[in-house]
């Protein structure tokens, strides 16, 4: 991967794997509004969860879980709300997800997800 595009295409696509493999359906990918983007969106049960994924080469500038700011939750809540308000027919219960991917070429992707963040 070359670029930062390129990485966070591979991680969105690990995380799209690791959701279907669990027997979630997934919604949407990358749906946008004029707040922001969701990188996912899954039906997980009783939950319709949206998906933040954060994917890094390395742990040198910290874990990807480290971006999730208390600004970026509130990002995230609103985005999540604008989803919801474009597709009554498909909510559920609503969560806000992360995954973090970490890619260093050296071992096999590490993926770990956090239900239920905000």
């Amino acid at each position: 991967m070359t670029t930062n595009v390129e990485l966070g295409k591979f991680g969105e696509s690990l995380a799209t794997q690791y959701f279907e493999l669990l027997g979630c359906e997934i919604l949407d990918r990358n749906w946008r509004c004029p707040l922001g983007e969701i990188d996912l969106v899954i039906r997980d049960g009783g939950y319709t969860a949206c998906v933040e994924v954060k994917t890094r080469r390395s742990l040198r500038a910290g874990h990807p879980l480290e971006a999730i700011t208390p600004e970026k939750l509130q990002r995230m809540r609103q985005v999540a709300g604008q989803w919801a308000a474009a597709h009554p027919g498909q909510r559920t219960k609503l969560r806000l997800d992360v995954i973090s991917v970490v890619v260093t070429g050296c071992s096999d992707p590490v993926l770990k997800h956090l239900e239920g963040v905000g």
